[in-house]
């Protein structure tokens, strides 16, 4: 009895291929759809069934992971980056350089801690000026300062 070959898929065409690339900028395909030539109309129908695609779906995947080797930032890296950057201004003789890589990988291990003290009114703000991004950072800032109870100062209490 002969072996059975698996039966290879076809590859993507150049309009799936199209729609790879363009839905790996946005994750949208809707978008990517349209972006790749297909109708405004049946964008929404047309990116969704080329995401059930089992060959466009793992097209996707290949490309976000490639993607995400390619931006991926670790406490490891940014220190090799630092060390590099100490040695070379070593060599370099630039102490200032070296000071400063130094300084960085302190930080990046968390041996150094900028505190700053603040007083006086900072200003104020209409809260309907702000992008989403602002209010998402002012919660980060505030958030844990609402939740232990205010100002461990008190410098801000009432009477002061």
């Amino acid at each position: 009895m002969a072996k059975k070959t698996p039966i290879q898929a076809p590859p993507l065409t150049l309009k799936q291929q199209r729609f790879v690339h363009e839905y790996l900028k946005d994750q949208n395909g809707t978008q990517a759809a349209i972006r790749t030539g297909y109708s405004e109309k049946t964008a929404k129908q047309q990116g969704s069934r080329l995401l059930t695609d089992p060959r466009v779906l793992a097209a996707v995947q290949a490309g976000q992971k490639k993607v995400a080797r390619k931006a991926e930032v670790t406490v490891e890296s940014l220190m090799a980056e630092l060390e590099q950057a100490r040695k070379l201004a070593l060599k370099e003789k630039q102490a200032s350089a070296a000071v400063t890589a130094t300084m960085g990988k302190g930080k990046l291990a968390g041996l150094l801690v900028e505190k700053h003290r603040h007083s006086g009114a900072v200003g104020t703000y209409n809260l309907k000026d702000l992008s989403d991004n602002d209010l998402d950072r002012l919660e980060q800032i505030l958030g844990p300062l609402a939740d232990a109870g205010g100002d461990p100062s008190g410098a801000g209490e009432a009477g002061d």
